[in-house]
């Protein structure tokens, strides 16, 4: 990858992250560890990888990505915002009573979304339906869905791949979000459903593993999985939970809770924010 796209690529998801704080901070609540975990995989997809159009919206023959755990849905507001689906200033009204941002993405009112998700393991069933619908239409387009990890507790998730894999769905690209916790702690010990990638390849997936904040590795995944014929790609994305903010980064507790002001500001200094735009951003906005 050449540095230029790489450099162009980094700031890219630090305008993402910025996005996800803005908008969990506005709110007052929503998930922030779990949607900075995959602000460079979405950030990659959104802008290198899916065929999409911003003006077009609901173009029959774009690729399609299903936020299967739907409660990091300020990580995908944010990157639709980036990528010029709707305004930022937006992303400022998430959960709010009139707003179409809400705490889980709406395919109805949110241009860009592909599906409604909210209930952990039935958005990869979604994404292997659409990509069923592609093959069965004769269809080139892709489908990617984001899987938590622990989501994958969940028997739904089971049902899916074998499904995927029984149907030889190979434009099918599951990406696992692995930073190994969820709300109530470290997956391993909530109900371990570890190794994915051998039960994954037990049912008849391609499975790659790769770091999850590396675009060169994200970009030679996304590679391989368009290559491969006759089966579904799974990319085990081992990431960190909170990415880019320090006293979030590995913390369970920043699951599914908003910082206030103090540590907003420290979050926006993290990620490399002056002081003077961290104030201006309190005079503009209050």
């Amino acid at each position: 990858m050449e540095h230029t796209k790489l450099q162009e690529l980094k700031q890219l998801a630090n305008n993402v992250r910025i996005g996800i704080l803005d908008s969990v901070y506005s709110a007052g609540c929503g998930h922030p560890g779990g949607s900075l975990s995959i602000a460079d995989i979405l950030t990659y997809l959104y802008f290198e990888e899916m065929k999409i159009n911003p003006e077009n919206p609901k173009w029959e023959d774009r690729d399609r990505f299903v936020l299967s755990k739907g409660h990091t849905a300020p990580a995908l507001y944010a990157a639709l915002a980036e990528r010029g689906f709707f305004p930022k200033e937006e992303l400022l009204t998430l959960r709010r009573i009139d707003s179409r941002l809400q705490g889980h993405p709406d395919m109805k009112g949110i241009p860009g979304v592909d599906m409604s998700t909210g209930s952990l393991g039935l958005g990869i069933s979604a994404a292997c339906g659409m990509a069923l619908a592609a093959k069965t239409q004769g269809k080139d387009y892709r489908v990617y869905t984001v899987v938590g990890d622990g989501e994958s507790e969940e028997g739904q998730v089971w049902e899916a791949a074998m499904f995927a894999a029984h149907y030889k769905l190979d434009n099918l690209c599951l990406i696992l979000d692995w930073n190994g916790l969820q709300i109530d702690g470290k997956i391993t010990e909530v109900m371990n459903p570890t190794p994915h990638n051998l039960k994954l390849s037990a049912f008849g997936w391609n499975v790659i593993s790769i770091d999850a904040h590396d675009f060169e590795q994200i970009e030679a995944a996304l590679r391989a999985a368009k290559a491969e014929q006759g089966r579904p790609t799974a990319i085990i994305a081992k990431s960190v939970k909170g990415k880019g903010v320090s006293y979030m980064e590995n913390v369970a507790a920043w699951h599914g809770a908003a910082p206030k002001e103090d540590l907003y500001r420290v979050a926006l200094a993290d990620l490399g924010l002056s002081q003077e735009e961290i104030d201006g951003r309190f005079a503009n906005n209050g």
